[in-house]
């Protein structure tokens, strides 16, 4: 301005932006912003693969939604993780979820293959993040040089769009951090791996099973589309069974069928049928293969980790504790297991406590690995380990539940075993919990001795069969106690062992006794006390007269029953086995009481009472005192009757004899009848027959008496429950 004369500029309204005022301008205005807003993409990307169909997976998709929904009520970003297995269905799962929310993300979609198992190592986060700013229409010049302003620049660029983000494969939460979204953002990320680290980042892991029968067997119909699961549904379940579920086996199984339309069901189902041969025929030359999937998983273990997966794979059983890996390796694998279960190899089996199972498909890859890895002696090594852990628990278990078993030696090998542990502690628990361990390991103890003779150990077969007696005699599995002993006396006799000969045949022998079979049980029983003879064992030979009265009991022969047991109890007790010698008085009783000969019966149930707490067998004084309750009812004695009765129940239930407690909870409710208590005789009723059920003996005499006398009670049902023999080591 200069002089009068005068320059007026105004602005009025609403500005936005860098504003200048000016009156006269001479040359060009150049305007800056120190802080010029971060710009939108100048386009949207859509990089996501197509979706495939899924099935069975609604579940899973449901909660991704759910958890989506959760963030954006919180306003905070979306990250979801979906583990599981190599060919699961991951990235399906993903594709099917994030395609449906493109109409609610306009932003775009941003993909990266971030390749967890890829032979030049995982992708540089720094290389994605190049890529999705390029994406995001950054041009080339304009991205930065450093990783750290390519984080700023992305996270700027991501802070005010709606945009769905997937990482697919994964290796670790710290490969996906940095490629996380801000704002409104919905990750999902696909992972072999559980990636715990990314729930600190607010993430929801989303674990994939294999599908169900049902479910896979809908997924080979629609990968065939030609009707012919429809024609022949009994192989298309046996097809999908081999394929154990996992989507991509089954794809791939379709896929090979729908190459060959001439071809049925069955041709694929004999493909797969050798278990050494499955892997190779679930691939697809140059596509889909699942041995590669799973080679993938495997090459990504640290060495311990492989080293166990290779050995575990040798395990007989479908599912096991966490001490058979410490069993192999001779030391503690709780690294490499939790190695294993992270890597999605493992899979936890459901159980409380630490207890894992392979899929099946992944079994067969570790044992292809140790065949491939381990040398034969290494593999027999870990085979042994794996039988002497269950031999050396048994054992344990049996210790607890019945320490009075006449326990023959048992060979657990070299080194110290690897127990179990039954709850208090390593090798230490109640007689519940030892014997709920035998049942739940029960279809690995028999797969164990099923092996053993085939793998050179027999011995370990017939010493299972006898370490499992406390659970047969309590809770009655039949079939595996048929089995067990016809398995035990071969390896026996295959060791010419004539001492566990005889056990197998004795304690085999009050199986097929408690079965009903009371004429094979008698020959076995007589086989033994040849044997016995022949070696000279007398206190051997005087067990078996025990043995064989109890058959001829069952036969219906009470005359050389009562004869057979009155000469075991002078004999075992000539030959120092007072304890024997009081079983035979109680089976002596339990032969009068059945002929209603209640008073006769007294001196001998006394008797047997008497031996048996001297010699500290808490069981089998309980089951005297309940066979004195019996007789006292039968000769009228009402209060005497329940005060042994409720004594021997108090001792029963302890030691988890459910059969037994039955019995004696079935003379009870006859008490309370006879005292005009009809329903506290119908609550003991009732809980005999549960406890009949439970030991699998609902169709016995004593069950069907208890359910007759119930249903005069009350308009209910029943099950019940068999008489049992003595121990083998009576």
């Amino acid at each position: 301005m200069r002089g009068h004369e005068r320059s007026d500029n105004d602005l009025s309204g609403t500005v936005d932006g860098p504003v200048i005022q000016a009156g006269t301008v001479h040359g060009g205005i150049h305007i800056r912003s120190a802080e010029a807003p971060a710009r939108g993409p100048a386009r949207s990307p859509w990089q996501l693969p197509p979706s495939i169909r899924i099935i069975d997976r609604a579940a899973e998709v449901g909660a991704l939604e759910r958890h989506r929904n959760r963030a954006t009520l919180e306003g905070r970003p979306t990250l979801a993780v979906v583990s599981g297995l190599g060919g699961v269905g991951k990235t399906a799962v993903a594709l099917s979820w994030l395609h449906g929310l493109r109409p609610h993300f306009p932003g775009g979609q941003l993909y990266a293959d971030l390749r967890a198992q890829a032979p030049g190592g995982p992708a540089d986060p720094a290389e994605v993040v190049g890529r999705f700013l390029r994406a995001l229409g950054v041009p080339d010049p304009q991205v930065p040089g450093g990783f750290a302003e390519q984080l700023t620049l992305y996270r700027s660029l991501t802070a005010n769009q709606r945009l769905v983000v997937m990482l697919d494969d994964a290796a670790t939460a710290a490969q996906v951090r940095p490629l996380l979204p801000a704002g409104q953002c919905v990750t999902a990320v696909t992972s072999r791996r559980r990636l715990p680290g990314l729930t600190v980042d607010g993430g929801q892991v989303i674990h994939l099973e294999p599908l169900a029968p049902e479910a896979a067997v809908e997924l080979l119909d629609s990968t065939l589309a030609d009707g012919r699961v429809a024609a022949q549904p009994e192989e298309a379940r046996a097809l999908v069974e081999l394929c154990a579920g996992l989507p991509l086996a089954v794809r791939i199984a379709g896929a090979r069928l729908a190459a060959r339309p001439r071809h049925g069901i069955t041709t694929m189902v004999r493909a797969l049928a050798a278990e050494h041969d499955r892997l190779e025929a679930l691939a697809i030359e140059g596509d889909h293969d699942v041995q590669a999937a799973l080679d993938l998983s495997y090459q990504g273990l640290p060495a311990g980790a492989a080293r166990l997966y290779r050995l575990l794979g040798l395990h007989p059983g479908r599912e096991f504790g966490g001490a058979v890996g410490d069993a192999v390796l001779g030391e503690d694998a709780s690294e490499p297991l939790d190695a294993l279960y992270d890597a999605n190899l493992l899979i936890d089996a459901g159980h409380s406590g630490e207890r894992y199972r392979f899929h099946d498909l992944v079994r067969l890859h570790a044992i292809t690995q140790a065949g491939r890895d381990e040398s034969p002696g290494t593999r027999a090594a870990a085979l042994r380990g794996i039988g002497y852990h269950y031999l050396a628990s048994a054992t344990r278990a049996e210790e607890i539940i019945d320490p009075q078993h006449r326990t023959m030696a048992r060979d657990h090998g070299p080194g110290p075993a690897v127990l179990a542990d039954f709850g208090d502690g390593p090798g230490i628990g109640d007689a519940d919990a030892a014997l709920d361990w035998l049942e739940l390991e029960l279809p690995n103890l028999m797969a164990v001795l099923r092996l053993a003779r085939s793998a050179g150990i027999p011995a370990l077969a017939w010493q299972l069969a006898d370490a499992m007696w406390p659970l047969f005699l309590r809770r009655k599995f039949y079939p595996e106690w048929r089995e067990a002993h016809r398995e035990g006396l071969l390896a026996a006799q295959e060791s010419d062992d004539d001492a566990a000969v005889c056990r197998m045949l004795t304690s085999g022998g009050l199986g097929e006794l408690d079965m009903g079979c009371h004429e094979p049980a008698l020959e076995m029983f007589e086989r033994a006390a040849v044997l016995f003879l022949r070696s000279g064992d007398g206190l051997g030979h005087a067990r078996t007269l025990n043995y064989r009265g109890l058959a001829h009991q069952r036969l219906g022969r009470p005359d050389r029953a009562a004869e057979l047991f009155r000469r075991a109890a002078t004999e075992l007790l000539a030959c120092g086995d007072p304890r024997a010698a009081g079983l035979a008085r109680f089976n002596l009783a339990e032969v009068a009481v059945a002929r209603g000969r209640y008073e006769a019966a007294m001196p001998d149930a006394d008797a047997a009472r008497a031996a048996l707490q001297e010699a500290g067998d808490t069981y089998n004084t309980a089951r005297a005192l309940a066979l004195s309750g019996r007789a006292h009812l039968g000769l009228g004695r009402l209060d005497r009757a329940e005060e042994v009765l409720l004594a021997a129940l108090d001792t029963l239930r302890s030691t988890a004899a459910g059969h037994e407690t039955a019995r004696a909870l079935g003379t009870l409710a006859q008490v309370s009848e006879r005292r005009g208590q009809p329903e506290l005789a119908g609550e003991r009723y009732r809980e005999a027959l549960i406890l009949y059920s439970e030991a699998g003996q609902s169709e016995s005499a004593e069950a069907r008496e208890a359910g007759d006398r119930l249903r005069e009670l009350v308009p209910d049902g029943g099950a019940g429950d068999g008489p049992e023999g003595g121990s083998p080591a009576d």
